[in-house]
C-alpha cells in the first residue's frame, strides 16, 4: 500500500518530466551547510559516460531508500564539469564515493560496485 501511495505521490513529478532522486547536485554552499550541521553526506564523483558509475547508481538508489539510509545527503559531483570540487576532494577518478560524518570525511572508495561493501562505506556516515 505504500508503495502505490508514493507513487501517486510522484505521478505529478513523472508528468512533469522530473524523475524522482534522493541526489542534490553538489554546490559548495549547501555541502558547507551540511557539514555545519555535522549531516551524514554521501559525495559521489560521477561521470554520466562511466559504466562503473552506471553500475553504481542503481546500487546507490536502493541503499539511500531504505530507513537505514534515509538520513544520508546525498550529493553528486559532476567529474567533468566541476574539476575544482574534483580537485579539492583529491579525487583523480570518476565512481568516487566519500562519506563524512559529523563535520569529517570518514571513509572513501573508488570503483566499489558490490552492493555489500558500498552498504558498509555508508554506515560509515551514521
Amino acid at each position: 500500500m505504500r508503495k502505490f501511495l508514493r507513487s501517486l505521490l510522484l505521478l505529478p513529478l513523472l508528468a512533469a518530466g522530473i524523475a524522482y532522486s534522493a541526489w542534490q547536485a553538489f554546490d559548495q554552499a549547501g555541502f558547507d551547510a551540511l557539514q555545519h550541521q555535522k549531516k551524514p553526506i554521501l559525495v559521489a564523483i560521477h561521470a554520466d559516460w562511466c559504466p562503473t558509475c552506471k553500475a553504481q547508481e542503481p546500487i546507490l538508489a536502493e541503499l539511500l531508500k531504505t530507513p537505514e539510509f534515509h538520513s544520508i545527503n546525498a550529493l553528486r559531483v559532476d567529474f567533468d564539469k566541476q574539476k575544482k570540487i574534483v580537485k579539492a576532494f583529491k579525487v583523480q577518478y570518476q565512481s568516487t564515493l566519500i562519506v563524512f560524518k559529523g563535520g569529517k570525511e570518514v571513509g572513501r572508495s573508488t570503483g566499489d560496485t558490490d552492493k555489500d561493501d558500498i552498504a558498509a562505506l555508508l554506515k560509515k556516515a551514521l
